[in-house]
């Protein structure tokens, strides 16, 4: 299956957490929501974000999800034949953090924050609705 996905995270805690080349940046305690997109296997995308082993770090959300304190608390997709990552990223009107996960597109962010879990959720679902007929959003259990 291709597609756009966003994972729903929560940071338990205000951290600075080495991003790559980018490096360290500040997060604060609260949810966040990263958007992707996997043309070559949404399923197999989002199983190696959920993996909690250690991973080759390849994206900056892998540094992020590697740090102590970050889980993911849900997955919202969509099939979609092209990518529809920046679209969605573009109609988040929250805090974002600004070059992260946006390295192969000229937009300002593909993660963005919220004090709120319902704010954050509530603007996913409708960047989704405006940018996809169908989508899903899956629960995570924790582990």
């Amino acid at each position: 299956m291709k597609g756009t996905y966003v994972l729903i995270l929560e940071n338990h805690a205000d951290s600075v957490v080495e991003i790559g080349k980018i490096g360290g940046i500040e997060f604060k305690k609260g949810f966040y929501a990263y958007v992707g997109s996997a043309l070559s296997g949404l399923e197999q995308r989002v199983g190696r974000h959920l993996r909690l082993t250690r991973k080759k770090m390849h994206w900056h959300i892998d540094y992020l999800l590697a740090s102590s304190g970050v889980e993911i608390r849900e997955v919202i997709f969509a099939e979609t034949v092209e990518r529809k990552e920046c679209e969605i990223a573009a109609n988040l009107h929250l805090e974002s953090t600004k070059n992260f996960g946006c390295s192969d597109c000229a937009c300002r962010s593909h993660l963005f924050f919220s004090t709120s879990l319902t704010e954050l959720k509530e603007e996913v679902h409708n960047s989704f609705h405006v940018v996809v007929e169908h989508f899903r959003a899956t629960k995570i259990n924790p582990v």
